[in-house]
Order: C-alpha cells, then sequence, then structure tokens
C-alpha cells in the first residue's frame, strides 16, 4: 500500500517517478549488451552495485545514522531479489536480443498479483487469470524456438521475472515510511557484495576493460542503477504496487524501441504478435478494463 499520507501532488510526482525509471533502464539493454563482450556478467554486476551503492552514501551521507533494524532487513530482502533478478536476466541478456530481453522480463507485472495472493491471501480476479493466460501464449510466440523449445536466453529472462516481482512486492513493504536513499544503499551494497563474491566463481576477472566500456559502466552506475532504483522507491512509496507494477512495464516498449533504433534488430511478425499479446496482458491485469467499462457507461 502506498504511503497513508500522500498527497495528490506526492501520487503524481511517483508516477512521473516510474515512468522516468523505465525510460532510463530502457536505454540500459542495449548498453549492457555491448558492455557484455567485454565485461563478464557478475563482474558487471557487481561494478554496477557497487557503483551505485557508493552514490546514495554520497547523496544520503546524513541519513546513514538513522539505519536501523527495518531499514536493513527491508533493504536487505530487496537486494537478494535485485541480484537474483539481475543475475539471471543478464545471462538471458548474453543468449537473446535487447529488445526481447525487455519484454520477456515485463512479464513480472502478470505474476505481481499472483505472489501477493499468496503473501496477503487476495485472490487473483478473472481479469488476472484471464491475462495470464494470453501472457503465457505471448511468450511462447516470443520465446519458443523450432522444435518447440525455449531459447536459452528466453527462458532465463522469463525466469527473471519471477524475482523482480518479488522485489516489486518487497519494495512496497520496505518503502513505507522510510527513506528511499537509505534503502536503496543498503540494497545495492547487498547486492553488491553478493555479486563480487560469486563473480570469481563464474568466470575471471577482466584483463583490462577499455575506456569507452568504463564510461557504459558509469552510465549503468549512475543513471540505470542509483537514479532509477531511487526513483522507483520513492514512486512506489506513493504508489499501489499493481499501478506501479503496470507503470514499470514501459521499460519493454522503450527497451523495443532502443533496441530497434541502436542496435538494429529487426523484429519478426510473430514476434510482434507476442509482444502485443504481452502489452495486452499486462494492461488487462493492471487496469481491469476499466476504461472500457467506463466508456460503455
Amino acid at each position: 500500500m502506498p504511503d497513508p499520507g500522500a498527497s495528490h501532488a506526492h501520487t503524481r510526482l511517483g508516477r512521473f517517478a516510474l515512468i522516468a525509471t523505465t525510460l532510463l533502464w530502457g536505454s540500459s539493454f542495449t548498453i549492457m549488451k555491448d558492455a557484455l563482450a567485454t565485461v563478464p556478467t557478475l563482474w558487471l554486476l557487481a561494478i554496477r552495485f557497487s557503483g551505485a551503492a557508493m552514490l546514495m552514501v554520497f547523496v544520503g551521507i546524513r541519513s546513514l545514522p538513522r539505519l536501523d533494524r527495518g531499514y536493513l532487513g527491508g533493504g536487505a530482502c530487496m537486494g537478494v531479489c535485485l541480484y537474483l533478478a539481475y543475475t539471471i536476466q543478464t545471462y538471458g541478456l548474453v543468449h537473446t536480443t535487447p529488445g526481447k530481453n525487455a519484454f520477456l522480463a515485463a512479464t513480472y507485472c502478470v505474476f505481481v498479483p499472483f505472489f501477493w495472493w499468496l503473501i496477503h491471501k487476495r485472490r487473483p480476479d478473472r481479469y488476472n487469470l484471464a491475462a495470464a493466460l494470453l501472457c503465457l501464449c505471448g511468450m511462447g510466440l516470443v520465446s519458443l524456438q523450432s522444435g518447440l523449445r525455449i531459447g536459452r536466453g528466453e527462458g532465463l529472462t522469463i525466469l527473471s521475472g519471477v524475482f523482480y516481482a518479488l522485489h516489486i512486492i518487497a519494495t512496497a513493504s520496505a518503502a513505507r515510511g522510510r527513506s528511499p536513499v537509505l534503502l536503496s544503499f543498503v540494497q545495492f551494497a547487498v547486492a553488491a557484495v553478493l555479486s563480487w563474491i560469486t563473480a570469481p566463481f563464474s568466470a575471471p576477472a577482466p584483463a583490462e576493460i577499455p575506456a569507452d566500456v568504463w564510461l557504459r559502466l558509469g552510465y549503468l552506475c549512475v543513471m540505470c542503477t542509483g537514479l532509477c532504483f531511487l526513483l522507483q522507491t520513492f514512486g512506489q512509496k506513493y504508489t499501489l504496487p499493481t499501478t506501479a507494477a503496470l507503470l514499470l512495464t514501459l521499460e519493454s516498449v522503450f527497451g523495443t524501441l532502443f533496441s530497434v533504433a541502436f542496435y538494429h534488430e529487426r523484429l519478426e511478425p510473430r514476434v510482434l504478435v507476442g509482444f502485443a499479446l504481452i502489452l495486452i496482458a499486462i494492461i488487462i491485469s493492471e487496469t481491469k478494463l476499466k476504461f472500457l467499462r467506463r466508456r460503455t457507461a
């Protein structure tokens, strides 16, 4: 639930913050795809999360004495979900295109009501069920290859959506009445520590990172991680989880547009139909088609 003290101005600012987040995240897919050619997945994430954590310390250094058990517990839960979601999605990006990676990861929006049901005992309605069925069809069109098998990259990306859904629910619970800067610092620090611990087991450290790749990593740290999750945490503080999930799915649209424009991705008609079904599923799940009912009335 959003902060009970939120005003209409806070609600508008929260939604604007979430939309700005999706625009910046959408730009990250093509940048990460290029960086992964030089820096292995977990080493990239270790650098990305460490840079974002240091940025949060710089921004909120005066607030650090306020860290308590609530911040540490909530932020740690967010950080674990973030680490798993990003690790799995980034490995998926190695084996698929930025556009597919962006759209399939956005299926977390459909997962949120079902996880909300498990945790808060609020049963999904018929719109959630219809959305899940449409989303499943859409994922099949985007993911299935010859022989009716799901590609490795697409399968990993769908799995990452499960942890993004859990991250949204964890953020909704932790953000109420707490500083977005401190929560973001804790979650980035936890994700960074997990990345540094596991990176040596996944691949050797990169021997040399060119200057242009460092620029990409800097953009990922500051804009696509530090600023984005600060905006997301602020936005979710004043927005319902289901509304936040709908707005955050714009990331998939921006990600595909950036991929077509800068990565020169070519989309087959079958994939476009799959994208359309996923987008319709997201809209049905989060709006319950209220806009159509109002028009009819």
